[in-house]
This record gives structure tokens, sequence and C-alpha cells, in this order.
């Protein structure tokens, strides 16, 4: 079953604050059901129980993990019917969804017991002002990391051959994409495979690559040019009309990380750490940025200042980490109070009834 189903997350936390691509995945669909509710009430569990139905049922799923706790989810598409469940409350969903789609609201509040939930208002106030206040810490210690990450890039930026990365990069795109052309608009999707996240880097790249007939696997260093490669060919796939999912790094968004052209049965991406992968089947090639592009010897040249620069990098992911570690400590108390005030034989009802709903449109 687990060629049915596609992993990835919508948001993420970054360097650059909280990103949402939410939007760009949601295009082209039909109908959207967004689940509104507090903490604990049974969105991830809900949309999970249906992504399962249609998954027994031998439809594709895809599922949007949440940045801050992988384990639940933000959002679950099923595309062969246009249909989305998402996650509707804050920071989430940018309204309005999808243009043209049916939008229809869950309230999954209505089986709150309000009375129970204003004896501990105090107590819930103080939790969310206390989330609230985690994630500005994180995003802060990620952007001193980004400013490190820039020295650690200027090292190889400043013994890089321009003029052979632009060569190579060209043949990159003629070796990947030859003579195709669709008559027709690309459709592009922006996503994260990965993310910082309360247990540390998470990503899903291997799920996402499986099923790719030919994968491309960029090695190098920071600044030596990967981004900047997958960008030009982004570029071309667009002018040739073919789709493409773009995975963008979730440290830095305006990098992208991976490529994948499901119509070519292609991916490329960044295969360094945090999400360092090596090939396993005979149509896994290695594309070295170091080795081709940058001055020999370069690594061994700034050992000391190299040294230095991931130490202080790693601190500042690592503090970073640890904001959001305490925000989920945190949620998870918070979810306590909801869970207690919540009656789940009303959500069980709804659930059943939602299901019904989405299986009849496969008949």
């Amino acid at each position: 079953m687990s060629e049915l189903i596609k992993h990835y997350f919508a948001c993420g936390n970054t360097a650059k604050g909280f990103q949402n691509f939410f939007v760009s995945n949601l295009k082209n669909l039909d109908k959207i059901y967004i689940l509104k509710g507090g903490p604990g009430t049974g969105k991830s569990s809900l949309m999970k129980k249906v992504g399962k139905t249609m998954v027994d049922r031998g439809v594709p799923v895809e599922y949007i993990h949440c940045s801050s706790d992988p384990n639940s989810l933000d959002g679950v598409i099923i595309r062969q019917i246009g249909t989305a469940i998402v996650d509707g409350t804050a920071p989430h969903v940018i309204e309005p969804t999808a243009p043209g789609a049916i939008e229809e609201y869950i309230n999954l509040g209505i089986a709150w017991d309000v009375d129970l939930l204003a004896t501990h208002k105090k107590e819930i106030l103080y939790l969310q002002s206390e989330i609230s206040s985690c994630y500005p810490k994180a995003y802060d210690c990620f952007a001193r990391g980004l400013k490190i990450h820039d020295e650690w890039e200027k090292i190889y930026i400043d013994h890089m051959d321009f003029k052979k990365a632009n060569l190579f990069t060209q043949q990159v795109i003629q070796t990947l994409l030859t003579n195709t052309h669709f008559d027709k608009t690309s459709v592009v999707m922006h996503r994260f495979f990965g993310g910082s996240s309360p247990q540390g880097f998470v990503d899903y790249v291997e799920g996402l690559t499986d099923k790719m007939k030919t994968r491309y696997f960029i090695k190098g260093r920071p600044g030596s040019g990967k981004s900047t490669m997958l960008k030009k060919i982004l570029a071309s796939a667009q002018t040739r009309g073919i789709d493409t999912e773009v995975y963008h790094c979730s440290f830095d968004p305006d990098s992208l990380d991976m490529l994948i052209m499901p119509e070519l049965e292609i991916c490329i991406f960044d295969s360094t750490a945090p999400h360092e992968y090596y090939p396993t089947r005979p149509n896994d090639i290695i594309l070295d940025m170091y080795k081709e592009l940058i001055t020999p010897n370069t690594d061994e040249d700034y050992a000391d200042e190299l040294s230095d620069i991931v130490k202080r990098y790693k601190s500042c992911i690592s503090e970073g980490t640890s904001h959001l570690a305490y925000a989920k400590f945190l949620h998870d108390d918070l979810e306590k109070y909801y869970i207690s005030a919540t009656d789940f034989t009303v959500i069980d009802a709804m659930t059943t009834e939602l299901i019904k709903k989405i299986e009849s449109q496969l008949n």
C-alpha cells in the first residue's frame, strides 16, 4: 500500500520565519473540507482515518505533515476525486485556499464542553501565549544560523569556476529533459520534503523518490551551486510544459532542494546533510558539484575556518530546535484541556459521515 501514499510538508519553520505553501498544493481541486477546532479535538486523527479508508480502497493519497509535530497531519489530499481535507486553524491555511473549489467548513468544536473549557481559561491562555513566544525565538536562532551558513557558502563561492558551472548546468538540463516538450502549461507545486521539528530534522526523501525511474543525487558543499542549478532546471521544465514538484530548502526557503518530474519519472535532489542519501539502484546517478566546479583542496586549505563555522552553525540549529521542542511540550499540555472537554462520540460520528461523503465520490 505504500506506493499509494505520498508524504511531505506544506509549511515549514525556517530561518525566514513560518513559510506556507498550502495554497500551491490545493490548486485544481474541486472540494476542500476545512477543519476548525482547538488542539486535541481529533483533526489529525480524522484525516488519518480518511486517508486509510482511501488507501484500503486502492486510491492514492497525499499526507501533508505538521512541521511542528510530524506525527500529526495538516492535510490529506485525494487528487483522484479532486478532494482535500485540511486543518483550517492558524497558521496553516491562507484563505481563499483554492480558487474555484467548493469549500465546506467542519467545526469539531461543537463537540466541546464549553463550560468545562471555561474553568481552565487562565491556563489555556497562558499556554497559548507561551507557545506563541517559542516560534520567534526558534526563527531568530535559525536566522543567525543562516548568516553563519553564508560564511560557509562564501568559501566555496570564492573558489568556484562559474563558467564551468554554467556549462555543467546546461549539460544536466539536456540530460534530464532531452528534447521533451508538452503542449500545455506546466503544473508546479511548492513543498518541503523535510523540516526542522521538535525531534530534529525529519524528511520523506526516500518515499518521495522511490517511485522515480531515474534519481540524480547532487553532492557538493554549501555555495557550490546546487540550488542555482535546480532553479535553472525548473525554469527550463516550465518552458517545456513539464509538471514539476518543487521542494524548497526547509532552512532557507528561497533555495531549492529537490525537483520531481512525474511525467519523466525523474527526480534530482540535494543529497547532502542533513538529508544525505546514496545510490542504491542501477539508475541512481551522482552529480558531484565539489569535484566538478570547486578548486581542488579547498576543504583542506580552509579546514580550520570550516570547522569553526560548522560548530557555530550547529549550535544555532540546536538552540532553535530546543525552542520547537518546548513549544511541542507546551502544546501537549494544552491539548489535555481540550481532550478532556471533547465528546469524541460526536467526533467519531462526524468522521463517519465525512468518510461516507468522500466514498460516494468514488462510485
